[in-house]
């Protein structure tokens, strides 16, 4: 479920088609994410699931399985 959610988060924020979003992604190699990109999909994602990214837990998500497990246990 998460990953459905935050796949169509990135999907919206990045005008990228869904099925191209895989948990291996990396956001800047794969996705051609920069800063402001992610800023902009960690705030989204904060108001989807109602939790919080730390700067410094943020600088550590590089790929989209990083950011599910980061929100799979904020939620827990």
């Amino acid at each position: 479920m998460e990953f459905e959610k935050i796949r169509e988060v990135i999907s919206e924020q990045m005008s990228i088609d869904a099925d191209d979003i895989k948990m291996e992604s990396s956001f800047a190699k794969d996705l051609s994410a920069d800063s402001l990109d992610i800023l902009q999909i960690i705030t989204e994602l904060e108001e989807a699931f109602g939790v919080e990214f730390t700067g410094e837990n943020a600088d550590k998500l590089k790929t989209v399985a990083d950011v599910v497990d980061y929100v799979k246990k904020a939620l827990s």
